[in-house]
């Protein structure tokens, strides 16, 4: 019995404080390719943001999406699940956030493409308009939230 505890011990301690601290409500699971930089920015911004990132490095994510029902339509460079929802591209994480407070019945939210200032597509200030997307469980989408160019920018935390 002793032994078991140390090494239960010695496990726990080499876990990261954050992985430890939080709940299964804040992890979410990441594909992306493992030489895609800005993907890894991505992730950056959501582990700022409080999220768990749990990272898997594929060659291709157009396998995982169709396996967690995302329309290759809204397709991006990383796809990721947080709890039963499927996220697509550079999301700010203040909409990941806001998905969980509503709750809606959906598939998740893209951000297709790679919109220039989304969160890991920063460059020098610079954002261009781009959508977020509440993906339906049809395949069809809704604006769930826009996001103006830098001339009129709404703040990205």
């Amino acid at each position: 019995m002793r032994l078991s505890l140390a090494a239960a011990g010695v496990t726990l301690l080499g876990q990261p404080l954050s992985a430890l601290a939080g709940t299964d409500k804040d992890q979410i699971t990441v594909w992306k390719s493992p030489t895609c930089g800005c993907c890894g920015e991505w992730v950056t911004h959501l582990k700022k943001s409080g999220f768990v990132v749990v990272t898997n490095d594929v060659k291709d994510t157009a396998p995982i999406r169709q396996k967690l029902g995302m329309p290759e339509k809204w397709g991006s460079c990383h796809t990721a699940r947080l709890g039963s929802y499927v996220i697509e591209g550079h999301v700010p994480a203040q909409e990941l956030r806001r998905l969980q407070r509503e709750n809606p019945d959906a598939r998740g939210l893209a951000a297709p493409g790679m919109p220039m200032g989304s969160p890991g597509m920063e460059v020098d200030g610079k954002r261009d308009a781009f959508d977020v997307l509440l993906v339906l469980k049809d395949g069809s989408s809704r604006v769930y939230q826009s996001y103006y160019s830098t001339s009129s920018a709404k703040k990205l935390s």
